[in-house]
């Protein structure tokens, strides 16, 4: 079931025919009281979710929704305006797969909601250990020498990545691709930014996570 919240009743009837035609249950909700309403008695396989809403901001819905245990993992699509890429960065930032900018393709809606979909039925419940690093990906855990280090959404989408492919580089497009989305388009230093952080977060771990200057990124071996 694919939820769509989306004020503009032209906008939203369309959204709703498309998925209906290509085989997704749907239902659209034209704010943010009638989606937690709706909340409260069932959950959708995933949101597309407009961030201008008449009663409250889409990235606030967002932040709330992964911040609550029985919604944290619903996959997210955020819709944003032409031209606001801050709306963009804050969306992925506080935590949705991926984004679609208005006006967009039906058809391209379609397809993103089927390769986000895609990628989260990929997580498992299963442990990534490293060192004295214990990732919990069902729970979205992260400890450091038996202490809890809360990452940011994608700090946490990084390190699974990197502690899935011990040794091998990253470039920062095949990163953006991967964790923000596979055509999000936005300045390196988003991802410089963050692998500053998840380093610090990672204590003496965050050594192993180097630069390979001119290239990207990769997470040695424990024993290198």
């Amino acid at each position: 079931m694919i939820w769509c919240v989306e004020d503009d009743k032209g906008i939203l009837d369309i959204e709703l025919y498309t998925l209906k035609s290509t085989g997704f249950e749907s239902v659209g909700f034209s704010n943010g009281r009638d989606f937690f309403e709706a909340l409260e008695k069932s959950r959708p396989d995933l949101i597309i979710l407009d961030i201008m809403l008449p009663d409250i901001d889409g990235v606030e819905i967002l932040k709330k929704l992964r911040a609550t245990p029985a919604t944290e993992k619903i996959p997210i699509i955020m819709a944003t305006a032409k031209g606001m890429e801050y709306d963009k960065i804050q969306s992925l930032d506080s935590g949705a797969d991926d984004y679609l900018v208005k006006p967009f393709g039906m058809m391209e809606m379609v397809s993103r909601i089927r390769a986000v979909l895609r990628r989260c039925s990929h997580l498992g419940g299963e442990h990534i250990k490293y060192g004295g690093i214990d990732v919990n990906l069902e729970r979205r855990t992260v400890f450091v020498d038996g202490v809890r280090t809360e990452l940011t959404y994608k700090e946490f989408e990084l390190l699974t990545l990197f502690l899935h492919n011990i040794g091998t580089v990253f470039s920062r497009d095949s990163l953006f691709r991967q964790v923000w989305g596979e055509e999000f388009v936005g300045e390196t230093r988003t991802i410089d930014v963050h692998i500053r952080t998840l380093r610090q977060k990672l204590g003496k771990y965050g050594a192993k996570l180097v630069t390979v200057r001119n290239v990207g990124y990769r997470m040695e071996a424990e024993d290198e």
